[in-house]
């Protein structure tokens, strides 16, 4: 057997279940919002930065329009955020935050930030740790995607 092929040589497979158990995590914080995980993401886009098209919010969550338009149709039937057709441009869908995706922010600050901090605290990792690490990531997501 290939070495390089066993599982547990793989950093793909710890990127994929780290993620995947971070995502686990967040579940139950987020349903008491009553948003999902990828809704959470677009939220924090938005909280950023009010008022964008729908291509810049996918292009910030390095997806696809076709997979972040569904998305934001289920958003907008909760009240959460509404689309309007650009002024300048007609053909261009502008998302913007109504008064519940906005307190939805606060809501989600009072919650997920300690949430997350409660859930990790047996983890031995300081939070300097934790920057060096999403740091690293980067620079694993910068090479990976100019493919």
């Amino acid at each position: 057997m290939h070495t390089e092929l066993q599982l547990d040589n793989q950093i793909c497979f710890r990127l994929y279940t780290a993620a995947r158990l971070v995502t686990q995590t967040y579940t139950p914080m987020l349903n008491a919002l009553g948003i999902t995980y990828p809704q959470y993401l677009v939220l924090m886009v938005l909280w950023e930065n009010d008022c964008q098209p729908v291509n810049d919010i996918a292009h910030r969550l390095l997806l696809e329009t076709n997979t972040v338009t569904p998305l934001l149709q289920r958003m907008e039937k909760q009240g959460i955020v509404v689309r309007q057709r650009g002024k300048e441009d007609k053909r261009q869908q502008i998302v913007s935050l109504t008064e519940k995706g906005k307190a939805l922010e606060e809501q989600a600050y009072n919650s997920i930030p300690a949430g997350m901090g409660e859930e990790l605290r047996d983890c031995p990792l300081r939070l300097e740790d934790y920057q060096l690490l999403a740091n690293e990531l980067d620079l694993i997501i910068d090479t990976l995607k100019k493919r």
